[in-house]
């Protein structure tokens, strides 16, 4: 079995974990490191003595002796056209969320990587949460019953939210609640959507990036199974924490009530008051353990690709939540449901939004 040399693009906060996480794991022979901006190169440089440093994703693309990428860039629209070319070029790629911006963009890198024969997987880190991996055990092995109810609350910190609406005008439900959804139709498997109502609320981001700060999305699975999603970025500056989620699935023998507020650390000093330690999404790096959950999700794919097994997350489920998000945005800006799969009237009305999202203010 050989060690892969891997490579991460885009050394920001969670490409910078990967990076680091990389570095510190025997399974990586070498790594390679891409990243636009100088100065944090040779901070990444520095951290992870990598075996090469560059500013130009194409030297990646062009390495045949990297096997897999990680691309970790932003803004979000840079996603589609790296990862086309890696998928190309024959590497394997885990690809941050979102999996594109359009539809079909997802579609084509999905297409690329079947006809190059590599693995293709997205970061939807919440599926390595302990506690969520939990849930799905007491689902698959009944003792919920048949499930009911899937509800998540999640919200972030108004300095977080700033630093993500800011970047890209993406909604709550692109961004944040899009790992809720992912992992609930994980919970709920082989259940597929059908019907997606969203309703959305304005506060500071509006004048930021005219997003919402909070949105409640409702699924209706096809099996009659309630998933009810809510995620907003608007708690307030001095909210001692990151992220707080809190998680209620029921079924027809049972419930399971799942806190991850992540308040079970908590600080606090003459200087700095309350805080509440490890409690992002992402995770991070405690001395020579790792606090979350991208860091087995980083080497759970470079285990995949050495030992010839599907990833966890696969593309096409990535493509569902996309399409459930885009759903949710249509639905909250013309006040009714939408069905999914969306027929080709929904697809043009959310190419529509998505224009006047985007234009020029």
């Amino acid at each position: 079995m050989e060690r892969p040399e891997a490579a991460v693009i885009g050394t920001g906060w969670c490409g910078g974990i990967r990076a680091e996480t990389l570095a510190r794991s025997a399974l990586c022979r070498k790594l390679h490191i891409c990243e636009i901006r100088p100065d944090r190169l040779a901070e990444v440089k520095a951290l992870t003595n990598p075996a090469s440093a560059t500013l130009d994703y194409q030297d990646i693309v062009r390495n045949a002796d990297i096997s897999a990428v990680y691309i970790c860039t932003t803004p979000e629209d840079t996603h589609f056209p790296i990862a086309r070319d890696c998928l190309k070029a024959g590497k394997h790629v885990l690809l941050e969320k979102p999996i594109a911006m359009e539809l079909f963009e997802a579609d084509e890198l999905i297409a690329i990587a079947k006809r190059s024969n590599v693995k293709f997987t997205i970061g939807y880190s919440q599926r390595f949460n302990p506690k969520i991996a939990y849930a799905k055990k007491k689902i698959a092995d009944g003792t919920l019953g048949r499930p009911v109810s899937v509800m998540v609350s999640r919200h972030l910190t108004r300095n977080l939210g700033k630093k993500i609406a800011g970047r890209t005008r993406l909604s709550p439900a692109a961004m944040e609640s899009t790992h809720d959804l992912d992992f609930a139709f994980w919970l709920l498997e082989p259940a597929k959507p059908a019907r997606v109502y969203s309703q959305g609320a304005y506060g500071i981001m509006q004048g930021i990036n005219g997003s919402f700060d909070v949105m409640w999305t409702t699924v209706t699975m096809d099996d009659g199974t309630l998933v009810a999603i809510g995620g907003g970025w608007n708690l307030p500056p001095s909210y001692p924490n990151y992220c707080a989620t809190w998680m209620e699935i029921t079924g027809t023998e049972g419930s399971l009530f799942l806190d991850d507020t992540q308040r079970d650390n908590w600080l606090n000093t003459a200087s700095q008051g309350t805080q509440f330690p490890m409690s992002t999404m992402p995770g991070e790096q405690v001395d020579h353990v790792f606090a979350g959950q991208m860091g087995p999700e980083t080497l759970h794919f470079l285990e995949s690709v050495m030992l010839d097994r599907p990833p966890m997350v696969s593309p096409e489920s990535a493509r569902a939540v996309m399409e459930c998000y885009l759903a949710a945005d249509l639905s909250a800006e013309s006040g009714e449901p939408i069905e999914v799969p969306m027929n080709n009237q929904a697809l043009a009305a959310v190419q529509d939004l998505y224009k006047k999202f985007r234009a020029p203010v």
